[in-house]
């Protein structure tokens, strides 16, 4: 029999148990093989804690981890819509964010800022950090249960408005962001997916949408917590880019920014409380090669800690 076993509590001083289970073979088995054989198991096991961690199964290739995928949860999507910059790796496998290492990226569920998002998500480590480079993990109801009603009133009543300004030096260009070259093919695009749109010259992209704050688990019926307007927000930046770019881009043509869907300023006391809310749920663990972690993108929020040494975990969605 193979064994699934519960991560034990963690001393407090250090951090809490993770909401997440372990599962590790009795037996030599590839990963594939066990869910194939417990399917409704890794099923049930994945909507209520939220995330899976296969530790200890046979040794994997790229194409293997895209089998696993596209063999346990249909086919894989692709990279569309983006906000960070990531490398194909095959098919659509592709890197993890590739922010320099020294950088935390905050938690967040996985393009939440967007019309359509993955139901699941699928890390693979490939290569092990020296030190650093987790992947933490937070629960999404658990944060929604943190923040105050009236914070939860308000973003519930407008949404979130989210800005994306793309201009030549400043991140990501919108053919990137979009994968498409043709200004009218990004045109329709737009008006399609409701986002206002409007070019302020040098070939820049301004566009506009506004989106839910909170959303309901399509089978567990659970609310959650659900947008990235602490990300997207302009006082998310380092302090030195942030002056730079307030000194010389007006807040309307930020690369990215957050507002109430009316419009109104998210102030900084309610974009703390949320952090703080995202920074209590935070549960940690240490990558180890061939670790496969499998997330329901809308009950738990990811991140990335900062890393020393070489590191390399690949990504799929479906």
């Amino acid at each position: 029999m193979n064994s699934m076993d519960i991560i034990p509590e963690l001393d407090a001083t250090t951090h809490k148990s993770l909401p997440y289970r372990v599962i590790s073979p009795s037996v030599e088995t590839t990963a594939l093989e066990w869910v194939s054989k417990n399917r409704e198991l890794f099923d049930i096991t994945l909507m209520a804690h939220g995330a899976v961690l296969l530790r200890g199964f046979k040794k994997y290739e790229v194409s293997d981890f895209e089998r696993f995928i596209q063999e346990t949860s249909g086919n894989l999507l692709s990279y569309r819509n983006r906000s960070t910059p990531r490398s194909m790796i095959s098919g659509r496998i592709y890197t993890s964010t590739e922010y320099p290492a020294d950088q935390t990226i905050p938690q967040h569920n996985e393009n939440s800022y967007t019309h359509e998002w993955p139901k699941r998500l699928f890390f693979s480590c490939m290569t092990a950090p020296q030190a650093g480079g987790q992947t933490p993990i937070s629960d999404s109801r658990n944060i929604l249960k943190r923040l105050p009603s009236n914070i939860i009133e308000k973003f519930e009543q407008y949404g979130v408005l989210y800005l994306r300004t793309f201009t030549k030096g400043l991140g990501l260009t919108w053919q990137e962001t979009f994968q498409m070259t043709d200004r009218i093919q990004m045109q329709k695009y737009c008006n399609k997916n409701n986002i206002f749109f409007d070019w302020l010259g040098d070939g820049r992209l301004r566009i506009k949408q506004v989106l839910q704050a909170t959303n309901l688990h399509p089978k567990t019926g659970e609310k959650v917590w659900f947008n990235q307007a602490h990300l997207f927000h302009s006082n998310s930046l380092p302090q030195e880019i942030k002056e730079e770019l307030g000194k010389n881009v007006p807040q309307d043509e930020m690369p990215r920014n957050a507002f109430y869907g009316n419009g109104d300023v998210i102030d900084d006391d309610t974009l703390a409380c949320i952090r703080q809310a995202y920074d209590a749920e935070e549960r940690v663990f240490d990558w180890q090669e061939g670790d496969l972690l499998i997330i329901d993108n809308l009950l738990v929020a990811h991140g990335r800690k900062p890393f020393t040494g070489p590191r390399q975990i690949i990504v799929g969605m479906t």
